[in-house]
C-alpha cells in the first residue's frame, strides 16, 4: 500500500518500541494497514467514532490483514483505555483539525496522566493552538516535522508528557523549532514558503478583527529559516 508523503513521514516516527500503536480518527485505515505490515511487534489499534467507517475497516482487514495483531474500535478518541493495557503507547491522531486533537490530548492526559505513552500528532489546521495547549499540559518534545504534501502543509509532533523521565527532552516551541532548520535545498524552500504563508494567513485574519492575532504574527515573524549552510 502506497502512503502519501504525509502519512510516510508519519509513519516514519513509529517503530517497534511500543506495545501498542493507536491509529485514531482512522477512516479507511491506511496508515494502520502499512505499520501493521512494516512492524511486527506493536499491536495496531484502529479507532473511528463513525461505526461505519470501523465495520467497514474491520472485513477489510479480516481478508487482507495478518490473522493477528490488530484490533478496531468503535470509539471516541479521548477514552482511550490506555491504562488497562500492560506496555508502551503511541496514540496517533491525524487527518482532523487542531481543535479536535487539542480536546482528545487534554482528556486523555488529564484522565491518564501517568500513561506510558507518546503522542504522534499532524492537524490539518490551528497548529499553533495546538502546540499553545502542548505548552500548557506540560508536553515535552521528542520529534517534528514539516511536510509538504501536493499543495498542503503539514507540522507532525511526536511529544510525551512531563513525566519525571522525560523532563530531559526540549518543551514544545510555540512556533516550531526543528521544523526551520532545513537540511536540503528543497527543504529550505518548503519551510520559507510555509512560514510566508502563515504569516499571510494570520495578517488575514487581523486585518478581518475576528480576533487578536497580533502576538501570533510577532511569534512567526521572528522566525528565520535555517539552511545547512548556515
Amino acid at each position: 500500500m502506497k502512503l502519501g508523503k504525509r502519512l510516510q513521514h508519519i509513519a516514519a516516527l513509529a517503530d517497534e518500541s511500543y506495545t501498542h500503536i493507536w491509529d485514531c480518527c482512522c477512516d479507511h485505515g491506511y496508515l494502520g494497514q502499512a505499520l501493521l505490515h512494516e512492524l511486527h511487534q506493536p499491536q495496531v489499534h484502529f479507532v473511528d467514532i463513525v461505526p461505519e467507517l470501523i465495520n467497514s475497516l474491520e472485513l477489510h482487514l479480516q481478508q487482507k490483514a495478518p490473522r493477528t495483531g490488530w484490533h478496531t474500535a468503535c470509539m471516541d478518541t479521548g477514552e482511550l483505555p490506555l491504562d488497562q493495557m500492560p506496555g508502551k503507547h503511541l496514540v496517533i491522531i491525524a487527518g482532523v483539525g487542531g481543535d479536535l486533537i487539542q480536546e482528545f490530548a487534554t482528556r486523555l492526559h488529564q484522565q491518564q496522566p501517568d500513561a506510558d505513552v507518546d503522542y504522534l500528532l499532524c492537524p490539518v489546521y490551528h497548529q499553533y493552538a495546538v502546540r499553545q495547549q502542548l505548552i500548557a499540559l506540560g508536553f515535552r518534545l521528542k520529534q517534528e516535522e514539516l511536510v509538504k504534501d501536493k499543495r498542503h502543509f503539514y507540522e507532525i509532533l511526536k511529544v510525551c508528557p512531563g513525566l519525571p523521565q522525560n523532563l530531559h527532552l526540549p518543551a514544545v516551541s510555540p512556533t516550531g523549532q526543528r521544523i526551520w532548520k532545513a537540511d536540503t535545498e528543497m527543504q529550505t524552500r518548503i519551510a520559507r514558503e510555509y512560514l510566508s504563508r502563515t504569516l499571510a494567513h494570520y495578517r488575514r485574519i487581523s486585518r478581518g478583527n475576528h480576533k487578536p492575532v497580533e502576538h501570533i504574527i510577532a511569534a512567526y515573524a521572528d522566525v528565520r529559516v535555517e539552511t545547512a549552510e548556515g
